[in-house]
């Protein structure tokens, strides 16, 4: 598996000093044309709920990091986890080079987060992105979809807003207060502890269902991350309405929980115009 972090982008044995040092100057210059862009938030989605605050973080991202490396390690012995050199994979990874970059904006600790990407070989219609930016595509949703780059960046940029929105922590201290009777405020006062459950997940990560106003959310933190990059809203347009056409064609498991439809179609391009500037002066520098 490759490891991103913010200072360089490593390949899976940490070896090879060539290969690294190309990978950071390559990095290090993506990182470099964020600088050129506006600073603000072009998109308007509100601060993060504090409710997230409930559930400490550092327990949260290493539950998620536990739970990807089982996931990795089945998939490998099922032979399903594709290896460095893939296409589709090195594919990924470059996306997901490009975007990287743009993610410490609406998160601060994402800048120490050791990013993670990989492909699993299922039909299944689905990716995701797990707190501390543990990143899994599975082919079905590049194949069966025919995804473009500028389509991957839009699945991957909303995926990734997910955990940098913290929307899965917030969703497990809404869930988990409510089980055992605490209130917003009972916690703030101490007179409760949510860190066990945050390090006793188990499977919820991978099957976690967000709210739609989390799902709008991502959509437009997406759409602008991936617009920084250099890839081209218009594609989240494209991207939704092919998802929409891929319910009945084993799409079923990710828009169980990434829910398509005439709305959210209609949100994204109310949207576009918003980001096309950050779009162009990406293509430009």
């Amino acid at each position: 598996m490759s490891i991103f972090t913010t200072a360089s982008l490593l390949d899976s044995c940490g070896c090879c000093t060539g290969r690294i040092w190309h990978a950071r100057r390559a990095f290090l210059l993506a990182a470099a044309g964020a600088a050129a862009l506006p600073v603000a938030a072009q998109v308007d989605v509100g601060k993060s709920s504090a409710m997230r605050q409930l559930v400490p973080a550092e327990q949260l991202e290493t539950s998620a990091t536990q739970q990807y490396d089982q996931m990795l390690a089945q998939a490998k012995a099922k032979r399903a986890l594709a290896p460095d050199n893939h296409p589709q994979l090195i594919q990924l990874r470059a996306i997901a080079q490009r975007i990287i970059p743009y993610a410490q904006q609406w998160n601060s600790r994402a800048g120490s987060w050791r990013w993670e990407v990989n492909l699993i070989g299922s039909k299944q219609i689905n990716a995701f992105c797990m707190p501390g930016g543990k990143i899994a595509f599975y082919t079905g949703i590049l194949d069966q979809l025919k995804l473009t780059d500028d389509e991957i960046a839009m699945v991957m940029g909303h995926e990734m807003a997910h955990a940098l929105r913290e929307h899965a922590r917030e969703r497990i201290a809404k869930s988990q207060a409510t089980s055992i009777g605490l209130s917003l405020g009972a916690q703030l006062l101490g007179l409760g502890d949510l860190g066990n459950a945050a390090a006793n997940l188990g499977t919820q990560l991978l099957t976690l269902k967000f709210s739609r106003s989390d799902e709008i959310d991502a959509d437009l933190v997406g759409l602008e991350l991936a617009a920084r990059a250099g890839y081209n809203p218009q594609a989240a347009v494209s991207l939704w309405r092919k998802m929409g056409e891929a319910t009945g064609n084993g799409g079923i498991a990710f828009l169980s929980t990434h829910p398509s439809g005439p709305d959210r179609i209609r949100e994204l391009e109310q949207n576009v115009p918003k980001v096309q500037g950050l779009y162009q002066a990406s293509r430009r520098g």
